[in-house]
């Protein structure tokens, strides 16, 4: 008999990426369990990524110049100092292998994104995930309190996955002062065009200030390439040379590049994105209000519904034999809750009617 084949011992510890689930359904799902933008590239986008299919038989810009220089000029911040990976969870992963090893820390709000526990335990780093307060938001005081001389890294998801809550630049900036400048802090903004409480170009300011901070964006969310896979972190050069020793070669492909460097210059598209999105939680939260049921204070494109007495698993499922999809709580780190994407109008008017079905 041949013996099996043996893995790192760590393997066993790495959770499994909950991702979201489809039902059996006759009609169109409503999708709304993945924090997607309803909406598809618009044309500009879409017409790079066709222009882009003729060279497929060459591998992509290994250094993403083109996408690069377009960032820097978006944001004013030196291109060297701009990484960029196959999705923000990839240069997440990056830092990991860059950052942490057996004996180092790493502090995060918890429930928070679904990717950080996979950073310590594919490293042997020790984690220390600080419970977010009783408003859902990251609680940076008793997260400030762990950091010590093994912590090599903090996190703060902002705005946060998957409770949506925001905290403001100044808070940002108090927190991250009180901190050593040996730590990095990576403030992770998938959802920051979304918020209210600042506006995206304030987050750069502090990077002047720190140079041991980091902000983490992704063209998934609000430029709808979820499909594609594109993220960046901006941060000093040395964090960007220290990504790019460790991740894959060719880690962003050539119609991902091409289709980020066309979205950057869509301006216009963007801001109407961003309006329909806060009507749409505008009306959302309403109708939730209107069924009994309380949500967190959002700032992204998706609400955090407590369900109260409801029986989770049992909503879910109502839900999804409606057609309707969205994400429980219990995968994403406190049960008892769901999380519901933006869709369309009519996509949120249907998620509604089913929830007061189902309810």
């Amino acid at each position: 008999m041949t013996p099996g084949i043996e893995f790192n011992a760590r393997v066993r510890e790495i959770p499994v990426y909950p991702a979201a689930s489809t039902y059996a359904y006759d009609g169109d799902l409503v999708k709304l369990a993945s924090n997607e933008t309803p909406w598809p590239p618009p044309a500009p986008v879409a017409e790079a990524i066709q222009r882009g299919i003729c060279n497929l038989n060459r591998y992509p810009d290994p250094q993403a110049t083109a996408l690069r220089a377009a960032l820097a000029a978006r944001h004013d911040v030196a291109p060297e100092r701009i990484a960029v990976g196959n999705g923000s969870c990839a240069i997440l992963l990056a830092v990991a292998e860059a950052m942490l090893e057996p004996g180092a820390e790493v502090v995060y709000a918890w429930p928070s994104f679904s990717m950080y526990p996979h950073l310590d335990r594919m490293t042997g780093a020790r984690a220390l995930a600080v419970p977010l307060d009783a408003d859902g938001r990251h609680d940076l005081e008793a997260m400030a309190r762990e950091v010590n001389a093994a912590t090599r890294l903090v996190i703060v998801c902002n705005p946060n996955n998957p409770t949506a809550t925001a905290l403001t630049p100044a808070e940002i900036n108090a927190f991250v002062t009180g901190l050593p400048r040996r730590v990095c802090v990576i403030v992770d903004e998938a959802y920051v065009e979304f918020s209210l409480l600042q506006d995206p170009d304030e987050s750069l300011d502090l990077l002047k200030r720190h140079p041991n901070l980091v902000l983490l964006r992704t063209f998934s969310k609000l430029y709808g390439l979820c499909g594609l896979r594109v993220g960046y972190a901006l941060g000093s050069s040395e964090f960007k040379q220290a990504v790019d020793r460790v991740r894959q070669p060719f880690s962003v492909n050539a119609l991902a590049q091409a289709a980020a460097t066309a979205a950057l210059a869509d301006g216009d598209e963007i801001e109407s994105r961003i309006e329909r999105t806060v009507a749409e939680r505008l009306f959302v939260e309403e109708g939730l209000a209107g069924l009994g049921l309380d949500t967190s204070a959002s700032q992204a494109n998706f609400s955090w519904v407590a369900l109260g007495e409801r029986d989770e698993a049992e909503l879910l499922r109502g839900l999804g034999e409606r057609g309707v999809i969205v994400r429980g709580g219990a995968d994403l780190g406190e049960a008892g809750h769901i999380r519901v994407t933006y869709g369309t109008h009519e996509q949120n008017e249907r998620f509604l009617q089913a929830l007061q079905e189902v309810s």
